[in-house]
């Protein structure tokens, strides 16, 4: 670094510390905070991956205080967005606006006309809001200074909360000019960080992350052979429990069911799930965020902008499709530094649903059709247009276009409507190119229902291994984790021939990284095919690795 960039990098430090301070009466900021604001006000692309509660939002908030133009905000949840504007309103902050579905047209206009009138600092969206071509003008014409996604792991279909609507973020950035972008998730596998960065176009991007672990939840695991069986142990488990909890479990019809039985056994339980009415979702939202009940029982639909912190347990009635998912759910409680407890309920044939649910093959024949009718199209098509002909919804045709994206055959212009690329392969190429893509994405989803199977399963110590899916060392052993305290578990072996994060190669499975090191077995992530665990003395017996000196190739 030069005596320049030291002198420029130590007053930036002044200035982070001066706004957090005055504007904000922050008067420490937390470990990575201050990096993430530091690259960002140095032009950079910043992906952070924070557990919930760390202050991310602090890391977009000081740096738009010190740069001239308005900091756009784009979040999934409309509740988050009013809160965090509420929040901004009582500081000396700038000023805070909103657009999203839930306001009149009116007041979104009027949101606008401070943004161009500079009387607000930060404009929050909703995904879906930029893709209205009006918007993305009129938003453009105001030249913001800084784009902040939150919940960016929506953006990733390999993510564990895959969102279409996520999808255009790319290219809208590309329309506002791409200034310095912050891309914010609590939870993110190397796969999905490096999806990210690419989906979002990510430019001389740095990445900060920090502390997956959470040391004040026990991790634990009950295994049962019966259905019935479980669903009596789980049931009550949670009547027999204090405090506020959430039961997460896999389809609608068992949120009600469980739901029935933890209010036969005297637990003011409520359902939430997607098909629910939107103001019955509301109602048991607001009950749970003001302590109005005993738990929740829902699928993975209650999420997202959860940051409640007295819960005290999370119960799983069965694995959810990742560890990526798992630990963002079970990250819901004990966000008050207290102890709470993660159970999850488990029967090996529960994976066959999620197998299920992660099987679906995209429909050929209309990923045929959508190539070959824009192929010979003459300019641009409308999606409106294409999902009448086509006969498709607006998530289906997504799916579709975001397949032929990957294999460089279609491109979505700057006013939001679908083209053939100039110079992409012939339709019949990018539809084996498509097929192929997706091919390799579902051996990767069950890589990690593997993985969760391996979580499930394994007798060491359950942090470790979930720290070190996430490419996070952790050589100990916890203490608080059934594997623990079950009595003498391994100690992690990093120092092996394949040490943890070593680059290596497969003769059939191509180059990988080593995620997780054990005395007889390690971990390899594969760029293709997603997660495997080998035994090490098949490993050396057969020379099944080689160390890559060079990096990936």
């Amino acid at each position: 670094m030069g005596i320049r960039d030291g002198w420029a990098r130590i007053g930036g430090r002044r200035k982070i510390r001066r706004v957090a301070k005055e504007v904000f009466d922050w008067r420490e900021l937390r470990p990575g905070q201050s990096e993430a604001m530091e690259f960002l006000l140095r032009g950079h692309d910043v992906l952070v991956v924070m557990p919930t509660g760390s202050g991310k939002s602090a890391v977009y908030q000081i740096p738009a205080q010190l740069l001239d133009g308005p900091t756009i905000v784009i979040s999934p949840l409309i509740a988050l967005q009013r809160d965090q504007m509420l929040s901004l309103a009582e500081r000396k902050a700038g000023g805070a606006v909103v657009v999203n579905s839930a306001q009149s047209a009116g007041s979104s206009r009027d949101s606008l006309e401070q943004i161009h009138a500079g009387k607000a600092e930060y404009i929050f969206l909703s995904p879906e809001q930029l893709a209205k071509p009006e918007m993305v003008d009129r938003l453009a014409a105001a030249r913001p200074s800084l784009i902040a996604i939150d919940e960016a792991h929506c953006v990733s279909s390999w993510g564990h909360d895959f969102r279409p609507d996520y999808l255009q973020l790319g290219q809208v950035i590309e329309r506002l000019g791409h200034p310095p972008v912050i891309a914010l998730t609590a939870t993110a596998a190397p796969p999905v960080r490096e999806d990210i960065v690419a989906a979002l176009g990510l430019r001389d991007v740095r990445q900060v992350i920090r502390g997956f672990d959470r040391p004040n939840i026990s991790l634990r695991v009950r295994r049962y052979s019966e259905e019935s069986t479980k669903r009596r142990a789980l049931v009550a488990d949670a009547a027999g429990r204090s405090g506020l909890g959430l039961v997460y479990v896999a389809t609608r019809r068992d949120a009600e069911a469980y739901t029935k039985e933890l209010v036969a056994a005297g637990v003011h339980a409520e359902t939430y799930h997607a098909g629910m009415k939107a103001s019955e979702r509301e109602r048991v939202h607001t009950l749970f965020a003001e302590d109005g009940l005993d738990v929740v029982v829902a699928t993975s639909a209650f999420g997202m902008g959860i940051d409640k912190p007295n819960v005290r347990y999370v119960l799983h009635s069965a694995p959810p499709e990742s560890p990526d998912s798992y630990y963002q759910e079970i990250g819901r409680a004990g966000r008050d530094g207290e102890p709470a407890e993660a159970v999850l309920y488990f029967r090996s044939e529960d994976l066959g649903l999620r197998r299920f649910f992660t099987s679906g093959k995209p429909d050929e024949a209309k990923l045929r059709q959508v190539a070959t009718l824009l192929h010979e199209h003459d300019g641009p098509v409308k999606a409106k247009s294409l999902r009448e002909t086509v006969g498709v919804g607006p998530s289906k045709l997504t799916g579709l276009v975001n397949l032929l994206q990957h294999a460089e055959a279609v491109e979505v212009t700057g006013q939001g409507e679908l083209r053939y690329a100039e110079r992409g392969p012939d339709p019949e190429e990018a539809v084996a190119d498509a097929i192929e893509l997706d091919t390799s994405r579902r051996k990767v989803d069950d890589s990690r229902i593997d993985m969760m199977r391996g979580y499930a399963e394994t007798t060491g110590c359950r942090r470790r291994y979930l720290l070190e899916y996430f490419g996070e060392p952790y050589p100990g052993n916890c203490g608080n984790c059934d594997g623990c305290t079950a009595g003498p578990v391994a100690q992690a072996e990093n120092d092996g021939p394949f040490p943890m994060h070593a680059e290596v190669m497969h003769a059939s499975w191509g180059p990988g990284t080593v995620m997780r090191a054990e005395p007889d077995r390690i971990t390899v992530l594969f760029d293709e095919i997603g997660y495997k665990t080998l035994s090490l003395d098949a490993v050396q017996r057969d020379e099944l690795l080689t160390l890559a000196t060079a990096g990936k190739s």
